[in-house]
């Protein structure tokens, strides 16, 4: 059985350099149905955040200001990493994916997710992670 991937997704970019620009993301663009939206900001340039994956929960990360550098592993052990640095661009996030994320001083994040927060659909644990890594490879 083999997991999704994480991958790039662009937002049209509608408007001209003097007037301004709109980008909009519609739910036929999107892999799931969105349930939360958040946003991170003020984060310190030198704090790493994330360190943890979902079981269920996918997200889709657009950097609105600054810029945010991601490190996403997948529960197959595949390593991507992405920079957003365009309020267009876009980058989902399956479920059962470890991730990171570096913040310019300047960053706002907007994070559309599939289901509401459930504290218990958080893998906070990196040894955890790679235990589950072992036993899905297995399969």
């Amino acid at each position: 059985m083999r997991t999704m991937k994480p991958y790039h997704i662009s937002f049209p970019k509608i408007g001209e350099s003097q007037l301004g620009y709109i980008s909009v993301a519609e739910n036929e663009q999107l892999p799931f149905t969105p349930q939360r939206f958040y946003w991170t900001y003020f984060t310190p340039e030198d704090v790493r955040r994330g360190g943890h994956a979902h079981l269920e929960l996918e997200q889709i990360l657009i950097a609105v200001a600054g810029k945010v550098e991601l490190e996403i592993e997948t529960i197959e052990g595949e390593v991507f990493s992405f920079c957003l640095d365009s309020p267009d661009q876009g980058i989902f996030i399956p479920k059962l994916c470890w991730r990171e994320m570096k913040y310019s001083h300047n960053a706002v994040q907007v994070c559309i997710a599939s289901i509401v927060y459930d504290e218990k659909d958080y893998i906070r644990d990196y040894n955890q992670f790679q235990a589950l890594q072992k036993d899905y490879n297995l399969i």
